[in-house]
């Protein structure tokens, strides 16, 4: 999985007031907890920066630098809160992470192939953009592919129907992930015949 390097910097608890100064600042609030950290680190980053990690359908390992620190907390989004209006980033909550336990991330779905239902009158659907797998670090994927060529009319892959080598799928084993329906045409076709 691909690493994305993002530099902060620590600050101290603050009210309303202080959050809001960070963020007429351009700096984004954010919290970093999990592994081996036992109190919740405050810090805040550049919003233009976090933009590059957070408008993408790609998924990263982040390598979080504070304070010009030479060791990088390795760590991954785990939270997001945006303004509901102007969709700016509000904070941000980072689960530190270990390369020796599993990790559990969204990683994006690619589509490969011609499903034969679509070429038999079908319509493609897909209902998925993302799936939740869990693995050590080294072997997290940089996204999972899926080849629907086989799907004929009225089938659907599904998040069980997934196997990857040492990743386990964590999403919802129903969780229909694309699919070919029949169209109003073939039905018509098939009812003259």
């Amino acid at each position: 999985m691909q690493h994305f390097e993002l530099k902060g910097t620590t600050r101290q608890v603050g009210n309303k007031a202080v959050i809001k100064a960070f963020r007429r600042e351009g700096l984004v609030p954010c919290n970093l907890y999990g592994a081996d950290i036992k109190e919740n680190i405050l810090f805040t980053v550049n919003a233009k920066e976090l933009k590059a990690l957070t408008d993408t359908p790609k998924s990263f390992i982040v390598d979080l630098v504070l304070d010009g620190a030479k060791k990088a907390q390795t760590a991954v989004l785990h939270e997001l809160q945006w303004h509901p209006v102007t969709d700016a980033c509000l904070h941000v909550d980072f689960l530190a992470v270990d390369e020796k336990k599993p990790i559990a991330i969204s990683v994006p779905l690619v589509i490969e192939g011609h499903a034969k239902g679509v070429q038999q009158g079908g319509k493609f659907y897909q209902n998925a953009r993302s799936i939740k797998v869990c693995a050590l670090m080294k072997d997290l994927p940089d996204e999972v592919k899926v080849d629907i060529t086989p799907l004929g009319l009225d089938k659907r892959i599904k998040a069980g129907d997934i196997q990857l080598k040492n990743v386990a799928v964590v999403s919802d084993k129903d969780t229909i992930i694309c699919g070919v329906k029949t169209t109003r045409n073939v039905t018509a076709a098939a009812a003259e015949e």
